[in-house]
């Protein structure tokens, strides 16, 4: 057909660096310069692009959450520092860009991702790089979820004081510790215990 993207844009696949975040932030120049990039990402009206956008759905700004290359860029700004971004974001997304309509799906189900996206958004975390076991917290939409893993063990995601305006995370702690940052792995998750976050309405800086 001639077109040299198909169910993306140069905007998300420029931020298709999955594998290696913090070196597509260090090709920026800066985190501040990523940062800002990000956000007109999720800003940019498309009548300002003169592209041919007929098989991206699902828009927010240039961000596509109805095709799969733009899956994991809600989560990058925990890796720039700013994780009150990825809470707010996921959060949209997961109040705009779904529902239980015949059509409440912004994009092909492709496989599952869409709901699979959904599923692992709604309990609080996305792996943001398939085959590498860590994933990226992001806003939990259920109180409480009982994971039941093999042996006998659960792995339970808690949220406290949670609720639609409380969609920022003020602490988070696993198994009683203070998490460092907005990450965890899955060795950790398939370990049991409890992930518990206590719920704030504004933003704030991730202070375990």
């Amino acid at each position: 057909t001639g077109r040299d993207y198909t169910e993306a844009t140069p905007w998300h696949y420029r931020f298709f660096v999955p594998h290696d975040v913090n070196g597509l932030a260090g090709l920026f120049g800066s985190r501040a310069a990523f940062v800002r990039e990000l956000d007109r990402l999720f800003t940019l009206e498309s009548d300002e692009m003169q592209l041919d956008v007929s098989d991206v759905t699902g828009l927010m700004g240039q961000y596509a959450h109805g095709n799969e290359p733009s899956h994991h860029i809600t989560h990058l700004y925990n890796y720039a520092g700013v994780p009150w971004r990825t809470q707010e974001l996921v959060d949209q997304v997961l109040r705009t860009l779904y529902s239980d309509a015949p059509d409440g799906l912004s994009g092909n189900e492709d496989c599952g991702q869409m709901s699979a996206w959904y599923v692992m958004n709604a309990m609080g975390f996305y792996q943001v790089c398939p085959g590498w076991p860590v994933y990226s917290i992001g806003r939990p939409l259920f109180d409480e979820v009982t994971l039941r893993l093999e042996g006998g063990k659960t792995f339970v995601i808690r949220a406290k004081n949670n609720s639609e305006k409380n969609k920022y995370i003020r602490s988070a702690t696993l198994n009683g510790r203070p998490l460092e940052g907005p990450f965890f792995t899955h060795e950790e998750l398939m370990a049991g215990g409890v992930l518990e976050f206590v719920m704030s309405d504004r933003p704030e800086k991730w202070n375990g």
